[in-house]
């Protein structure tokens, strides 16, 4: 027998669920509602179908195409324009030759479509309507019939007083062909309204049967989420995929839970789903396919859709989420609330009770929803933030995005560029890697591929080898989940903005050039430039200096390239160094149990120990005596044996770091320049002429003789060359260097407010000296206070130096007063800012 399933519904009162996606799509179980239909339809015998679809027809036309994997025949008919339910069976009529069924892809049932076919037949009648029971029968259709079965009269949506039955219209119909001749052709035309009452008038037989089993009309929100729960208690008899456990858990294929304890049924868990330990899945979750829970993170009561990401002790209850979300850590999700698909919210943000999101909008970090997000967004137009491109593995940094980037990279360079790439151990590194150079070159640039190698090497290979850029793809120091990509131009420094809105501009718009076949560009394997880059450090040292000393050295190389690099340099030196943690542990995870570098540096005797980063960009230094040298001191340190060992030009530092390093130079041959607060204007400082030293107060320092930027190796070497002319150990000399009073404070600011924010801090510290080099930074005398707007997060930062910690803390709660009352917008605002200025 043949089957009409009706699937061109748009669900509006579904959205946002539905704002991209056809009703008959929208996933039970693990499903889409309409294979749910289509399963029912086989199981009773009725494998030939036709589909009728109107809106996102393709949707639905690529899902199941001819049918033939779900066991059945598939034709389609689409509706140019709305033709109704009875007009969009009528489109198919040359294919409907004798009694079919009609029945809606959007509604979840398990009735018996076998005896509702035979009643038909018993009954000789022209249709027969499927009829249910239910308790409230205001939203639906009633069906009134005599004792035989036979309909009296139809009610379209009635009132309570106008209920003479619960007996409603389900949406299933047995139909002979010759009742499609009544159908006009010339516009929208309704089998309940329309044309069933016609029939009637007419004296066809149209006959009701009260079916059993499970009826839900999937209409709104709320009855999307009961379908799926439904299900999950059995009410309704479906194909679940996967295999059923105890408490009704369903788990698919490929499925990795770390802790099984951690999922309470009912809940439905799909096909390559990953929950981590630590995470809690409550009674009626469904996970469709691909969904990531990460450490620490609850779901209860909710749906979430394929390829969902759910950060660290993330909070989603009584929710549905779209495909293909992301949300961050410590995001709280509450009840009745609706996501769309692709939806990015930031870490902290709470979406609170009701609140709808449409799809592809970006929530900032910490936002406080209360209303529907419906056109408003943040959504980032660049793949790029402060210092490169960064994102999660495969959820925002993925092979496809990564193949994009390169290839938007190529093509603002010339056809026969050369480029140099290099990454960090990890696999997924190595895959973002590889995914780079196939962009490069598809546009006709070749890449020097230096596989495993520090950033250092790379920009080094891109100096002395007149490249015209370099990439190297790392791990972030805060998240090593996190991908960092990082792009650099002759002669090593960071990306100029010019190139960077160059890239933008294809990645955004994607007009990638394409080279032809012999075009491609070549990959190369480069020899021995590890080497080469050792003796250029070698070149830029005063050897003989660093032997006569004989230095020991503790080195904790953090499973770092640099293992590769440091080794080439301090033998020559004379160095004896002792490592820990210098091969890879990408396989076993990351953290392994961390090591007590002041231990070592005591145990055997070192004159120093060296804590390098993942990256080997930056460092942390041990004394003598096992005391870890903070990173703001080991700046000051180095400038102070700058100073001592008579070198003369330039040190760039951000205009952020302490003014003890201008007093460090007094008197010196030396002189600052302040930078702007970022990685790549202060690497870019240090290639201009003079510059000897760039520097952070964060652990990163630019030598740029050897190359301009962060070098972990480079600098240790430096040290040892500086310390080589003092006789004093590197405690003494710590104890001599002033103490640093500098604060740091992040605080939440919304986008929409921060130019505000800017505007009114230059306003009402207007009275005072103030420098916009970048940001605001205003001095008075108990020191100075700077404000600098993020531009990756919400936020600002609060940057505060008093000639005394107590003054520091009044410099920096004075200004953070003022900015707190500025992003709260209310009447507090104006008594502070009055304060301010007085």
């Amino acid at each position: 027998m043949k089957a009409v399933v009706m699937a061109g519904g748009e669900g509006t009162r579904l959205r946002p669920l539905t704002s991209n996606q056809p009703k008959p799509m929208v996933p039970i179980v693990g499903k889409p509602c309409m294979e749910h239909i289509i399963d029912l339809l086989r199981r009773h015998d009725m494998t030939e179908v036709v589909v009728t679809v109107a809106f996102m027809p393709q949707a639905i036309r690529s899902y199941f195409g001819d049918g033939e994997s779900l066991g059945i025949d598939i034709d389609y008919s689409v509706e140019e324009q709305p033709l109704g339910t009875a007009g969009s069976v009528r489109l198919a009529r040359e294919r409907l030759d004798e009694t079919f069924i009609v029945i809606s892809g959007d509604a979840l049932c398990d009735v018996d479509l076998t005896e509702l076919v035979e009643a038909h037949k018993a009954k000789g009648a022209a249709v027969t309507i499927g009829l249910k029971s239910v308790d409230n029968p205001l939203e639906f259709g009633i069906v009134v019939t005599d004792e035989d079965g036979r309909v009296e009269r139809f009610l379209e949506k009635p009132s309570w007083g106008q209920v003479f039955s619960d007996t409603i219209n389900t949406g299933i119909y047995v139909l002979e062909p010759e009742v499609l001749r009544h159908i006009p052709a010339d516009g929208p035309y309704d089998f309940s309204k329309e044309l069933f009452p016609l029939l009637l008038e007419m004296g066809r037989p149209i006959y009701g049967h009260v079916l059993g089993g499970y009826w839900q009309d999937i209409g709104n929100l709320d009855q999307f989420r009961q379908a799926n729960f439904d299900a999950l208690d059995g009410r309704v008899q479906l194909e679940v995929p996967g295999l059923r456990l105890r408490g009704n858990v369903w788990v698919s294929e490929e499925v990795d839970i770390g802790e099984v304890e951690g999922v309470e049924g009912p809940a439905f868990i799909g096909v390559n789903c990953r929950i981590a330990d630590g995470a809690s899945i409550g009674p009626y979750s469904v996970l469709s396919r691909g969904v990531i829970v990460r450490e620490g993170a609850r779901v209860e009561r909710s749906v979430i859709d394929a390829g969902t990401y759910l950060g660290r002790s993330a909070v989603v209850e009584g929710a549905i989420l779209g495909r293909g979300c992301d949300l961050r850590d410590h995001v709280r999700v509450h009840e009745g609330v609706a996501i769309g698909d692709q939806v990015t919210i930031g870490p902290e943000a709470s979406l609170f009770p009701g609140v709808r999101v449409y799809p592809f909008k970006e929530i900032e970090t910490g936002a406080q929803i209360h209303e529907s997000v419906v056109w408003e967004t943040r959504a980032t137009t660049t793949p790029f933030g402060r210092d490169g491109a960064t994102g999660l593995v495969n959820v925002d940094l993925t092979p496809e995005t990564a193949v994009r980037l390169a290839a938007a990279l190529g093509t603002a360079l010339r056809r026969g560029d050369r480029v140099v790439a290099s990454r960090a151990s990890a696999d997924a590194c190595r895959m973002i890697q590889r995914a780079l150079i196939a962009g490069l070159t598809s546009t006709g640039v070749h890449v020097a591929d230096l596989r495993i190698s520090p950033a250092a090497v790379t920009r080094h290979v891109l100096k002395t080898q007149a490249l015209q850029a370099g990439i190297h793809v790392g791990r972030s120091s805060i998240d090593p989940e996190v991908i960092h990509v990082r792009v650099f131009e002759w002669p090593g420094n960071q990306m100029t903005s010019e190139l960077q809105k160059e890239v933008e501009k294809h990645f955004s718009r994607q007009e990638l050039r394409r080279a032809t076949f012999a075009e491609v560009g070549e990959t190369t394997y480069p020899a021995r430039v590890r080497e080469s880059y050792a003796q250029d450090i070698l070149d830029a040292l005063d050897v003989e200096s660093i032997r006569r000393r004989r230095f020991r050295v503790a080195v904790d190389y953090g499973y770092s390239p640099a293992a590769f690099t440091l080794p080439l340099v301090l033998g020559p030196l004379g160095v004896e160094a002792i490592g820990a943690r210098g091969f890879y542990v990408e396989e076993v995870g990351e953290e392994l149990e961390p090591i007590d570098a002041r231990k070592i540096v005591t145990g055997v005797r070192a004159h120093l120990g060296v804590v390098l980063d993942r990256a080997a960009e930056r460092l942390l230094l041990v004394d003598e005596r096992g005391d870890t040298v903070p990173a703001d001191l080991g700046l000051l340190l180095v400038v102070r044996l700058l100073a001592l060992a008579g070198r003369s030009g330039l040190i760039a530092v951000p205009v952020t770091a302490s003014d003890l390093v201008d007093e460090l130079v007094q008197g010196s041959d030396l002189r600052v320049v302040r930078t702007a607060h970022s990685v790549s204007e202060l690497t870019r400082a240090a290639t201009e002429e003079g510059v000897v030293l760039a520097a952070a107060p964060t652990g990163g320092f630019v030598f740029p003789d050897v190359v301009p930027g962060y070098d972990a190796v480079t600098a240790v070497c430096k040290l040892l060359e500086l310390l080589a002319t003092q006789e004093r150990s590197i405690s003494e000399l710590v104890a001599e260097l002033p103490r640093p009073t500098l604060m740091h404070r992040a605080l939440p600011c919304p986008w929409g407010r921060k130019g505000l924010v800017m505007r009114l801090l230059n306003e009402h510290l207007g009275s005072r000296r103030v420098d916009l080099q970048d940001g605001v930074k205003a001095y008075d005398e108990r020191g100075w206070v700077q404000v600098l707007p993020d531009p990756d997060e919400p936020l600002v930062h609060l940057f505060a130096e008093g000639a005394t910690e107590e003054l520091t803390i009044e410099l920096a709660t004075e200004v953070a007063s003022l900015i707190e009352s500025i992003v709260q917008g209310d009447a507090a605002e104006q008594r502070t800012l009055e304060q301010a200025s007085s």
